[in-house]
């Protein structure tokens, strides 16, 4: 074959593969933070069953310690938080997406101190990027934020300084470009923070009031000429941020409790809601302002019926829904709040929904996996008890849905290629 033969083959070959291998690459690093692409709880993942027994599970094996924290995927790597002996020990466990076998586990003492009953000493959720996992928690006197290589070595370790809370944390760090991105909105001293991904040094610090701390994980909106992190606290509201320099580019102040879920955005309303222990749980709908401050921001609608506290809304094909705490799930018309169907799917629930296709999973506190339609007619695909209680946000990359429990971590679907492994705990 001539040389311009075989560089025209070539160039054929490679423009065919390309596609396939970036969507490889695409489909197992889709969930490299709490809920996954962006914070959007959202997975096309045609592999994941609706309803399922006990023997189509790829694996379940039993996790060091406890905890709430959801499964980060990277790769062939899951990454997971967990804490012994009352907090006193925190892990950072890795496992292998193959088999579930643990490839490493790294223990670091700590200590013990007061925190709701409902949380755990381990519910902050790790995010990962190409070379790094990145993990949070507190003690009263420390606020740690950790990063680690992928073969679990400490790559550094900042003290954020004091952790202020009755109920102790709950917020994860992201990663945007090449930096780590984590929320300090507490009952003391409040800041957001940037940190550099490669050295833990310090990129920008904004300080915020300190009001009741927040557990709200941020995002990315993007809905302007530049992108703009989205925070959510009872003390400013929903605030957009300057990625690049820490600063304040709108605010408003929809809330009068405390934060709990994560902001979210569809059809150019970001979403956030506010409650409490004791009720009065409502929702925003803010239309965002634009970046010359020609256009502030406004409450478009609130939603106060059902509205969830601790689980985070999803958006979908214009749709919000709300699965509540107390699980009623209704689904809204994003752009007006108008409500198209509300049930009661039993339990109570903490963990966040996902949208996995057209389909919804979301965990009950008592470990029911429970499946509904995304769509404008109410079904029930099924309810899966996982045999242990579970606070846990579900996670979906290359194809497969983990789900945790306190203790195990549970691998289900896949392609069909995929040979089945027997259904195991360690």
């Amino acid at each position: 074959m001539k040389p311009a033969s075989r560089l025209f083959t070539r160039l054929i070959i490679t423009t065919l593969l390309l596609p396939l291998l970036h969507g490889a690459g695409t489909l197992a690093q889709e969930w490299h933070r709490f809920r996954g692409p962006n914070g959007s709880g959202i997975s096309e993942a045609a592999t994941v069953p609706a309803t399922w027994t006990a023997e189509d599970y790829n694996w379940k094996v039993k996790l060091p310690g406890i905890g709430h924290s959801s499964p980060a995927v990277w790769e062939d790597r899951i990454f997971l938080t967990s804490a012994e002996d009352k907090g006193r020990r925190r892990i950072v466990v890795c496992l292998s997406t193959a088999d579930g076998s643990i490839l490493w586990s790294k223990t670091f003492d700590s200590t013990t101190h007061k925190k709701h009953p409902r949380n755990s000493f381990a519910s902050p959720s790790p995010a990962v990027d190409a070379k790094r996992v990145y993990v949070s928690w507190s003690v009263p006197k420390r606020l740690t934020l950790m990063a680690l290589s992928h073969d679990g070595s400490v790559v550094w370790n900042r003290d954020l300084g004091p952790y202020k809370s009755q109920h102790s944390c709950g917020t994860s760090p992201i990663v945007y470009g090449d930096m780590v991105i984590l929320g300090d909105d507490q009952d003391g001293a409040s800041s957001l923070i940037a940190v550099d991904a490669r050295t833990g040094a310090t990129r920008w610090r904004t300080e915020r009031n300190s009001e009741r701390v927040a557990y709200s994980t941020p995002f990315v909106y993007r809905g302007d000429t530049k992108p703009q992190l989205i925070f959510a606290s009872g003390a400013h509201g929903l605030s957009s941020i300057d990625p690049a320099s820490g600063r304040t580019l709108w605010e408003l102040d929809v809330f009068d409790k405390r934060t709990v879920s994560s902001p979210q955005a569809i059809d150019g309303l970001i979403f956030g809601t506010c409650g409490s222990g004791a009720g009065g749980n409502y929702l925003a709908a803010v239309e965002p302002g634009n970046l010359d401050s020609s256009r502030p921001p406004r409450l478009r609608y609130k939603i106060t019926r059902n509205a969830p506290y601790v689980p985070t809304p999803i958006a979908k094909n214009g749709r919000i829904f709300l699965w509540a705490d107390n699980g009623v799930v209704s689904c809204l018309r994003a752009n007006d709040g108008k409500l198209i169907w509300r049930k009661r799917v039993g339990g109570t629930y903490s963990g966040s929904p996902i949208c996995v296709r057209d389909r919804l999973y979301c965990i009950s506190d008592g470990g029911d996996a429970v499946v509904l339609a995304a769509s404008d007619q109410y079904q029930l695909f099924g309810r899966h008890s996982l045999g242990e209680p579970s606070r846990s946000t579900p996670a979906v990359a290359g194809g497969v849905m983990y789900l945790r429990t306190y203790a195990h971590l549970f691998s289900l679907g896949g392609h069909e290629a995929v040979a089945r492994r027997p259904n195991k705990a360690r």
